[in-house]
């Protein structure tokens, strides 16, 4: 299993490569900071993506999928941020299509983490995801309505910001949060608590990189919106999934002892 695991790996990076490769002619330059985060950015997902898979099988059964699902995160962000430096090192302009491309099936990945933590030791109603996935939706069209020119900036902004609020509201007092309290599981409470700490420390850089990127004088500056929002998911993507993998290893563990 792990051969094959290898194996799906090494084809990964080879077609991200090739698609890299297909995205743009140019070279990065040495002094392009912001095409040089892109490319860290990607090989840390690719790092992270093979090492969540890997590590699928080291813990107990009902915390796989939450580690496939982290494995799956990093992997498609990879893809995507391959394509971004592309596009980037071709053009010299921020890829935003392909970005919200990027989030809008990566984040909701990371809001379905927190379900599959849960059912990992309890039962949860399916409406959990659905309030959490409302909530990304909400988030992720108004950043992108405001930052393509469909509408307004700031009421784009607004809309983003309403949307994180409503994701806060339910992991920290909304049903999810509520389950999690009364889950009685050590290594639950540990990773939801963490993981509510990257929701809210982690995904403010983003609306601080819109601000800087939109909404201050000078307009749009795509070289600290790209930087700072390459920072962002460079934590966010990759720590979330180091949590999770962190408590699975922990409750298996504790499993093992008894």
């Amino acid at each position: 299993m792990r051969k094959l695991t290898m194996y799906a790996l090494a084809a990964v990076a080879v077609i991200g490569l090739t698609s890299s490769a297909n995205a743009a002619t140019a070279n990065l330059e040495q002094n392009d900071f912001v095409g040089i985060s892109f490319w860290i950015v990607s090989m840390a997902c690719l790092a992270a993506t093979a090492f969540f898979f890997l590590e699928r099988g080291s813990v107990a059964p009902a915390w796989r999928v939450s580690i496939t699902v982290a494995g799956l995160v990093t992997g498609i962000a990879f893809f995507h941020y391959m394509y971004m430096r592309g596009i980037w090192v071709e053009t010299g302009q921020s890829p935003t299509v392909y970005r919200y491309i990027d989030w809008l099936i990566t984040v909701p990945l990371l809001m379905l983490e927190f379900y599959f933590v849960l059912a990992a030791v309890r039962k949860v109603p399916s409406s959990v995801f659905w309030k959490l996935l409302l909530g990304t939706l909400v988030m992720l069209i108004g950043g992108y309505a405001g930052e393509a020119g469909y509408m307004s900036a700031m009421v784009g902004f607004i809309i983003g910001m309403a949307g994180w609020i409503y994701i806060l509201y339910e992991v920290f007092s909304g049903e999810a949060g509520s389950l999690a309290a009364k889950s009685g599981n050590k290594s639950l409470k540990t990773a939801f608590s963490a993981m509510r700490v990257i929701v809210t420390v982690g995904w403010a850089v983003y609306p601080l990189g819109y601000i800087f990127g939109y909404l201050t004088a000078g307009g749009a500056n795509p070289n600290t919106l790209n930087i700072i929002y390459n920072a962002a998911d460079f934590l966010n993507k990759i720590a979330f999934g180091l949590i999770i993998w962190a408590a699975a290893m922990e409750n298996t563990s504790t499993r093992a002892v008894k």
